[in-house]
């Protein structure tokens, strides 16, 4: 998976903030309008949100003479592939994977743990053990 430039991983945010699973997408003006600290040129957007649709980050779809956008994947989904990806890097994914693991906070740990816990078929449920936090189940990752 390509790492994203500040300027792409800025529109993501927006995509990824902005545009419900559900929702049609949002247009460049709409993506520009949201980026109105960065006094951006909509062809500078027009031409990132291009390059996103390329590296398959986004899809979209044509709406009369304009592209409305949506994102390919969930942040989170896309974080899990940097992760997976950065475990591609050479040496012992084994040994990264331990030092992941013990550099972790407690929650954290926990999180892993009911996650591998419901991998393997002990629960069909992964309960956020964050204070108040909603369960986690493989809708999560999408």
């Amino acid at each position: 998976m390509t790492r994203l430039g500040d300027l792409e991983r800025a529109v993501m945010d927006v995509l990824w903030d902005s545009v419900p699973a559900t929702s049609d997408g949002v247009t460049v003006r709409e993506v520009a309008d949201a980026l109105d600290g960065r006094e951006l040129a909509y062809t500078t957007v027009m031409t990132v949100l291009d390059r996103l649709a390329g590296k398959g980050m986004v899809q979209r779809e044509r709406e009369g003479r304009a592209w409305r956008y949506r994102p390919a994947a969930t942040r989170e989904a896309h974080i899990a592939q940097l992760m997976l990806d950065a475990l591609d890097l050479g040496g012992s994914r084994d040994a990264a994977l331990v030092r992941f693991a013990r550099s972790v906070t407690g929650t954290e740990a926990e999180v892993l743990r009911a996650a591998l816990s419901a991998e393997a078929g002990l629960s069909d449920r992964v309960e956020d053990p964050r204070a108040g936090g909603p369960a986690l189940d493989e809708a999560t990752d999408r």
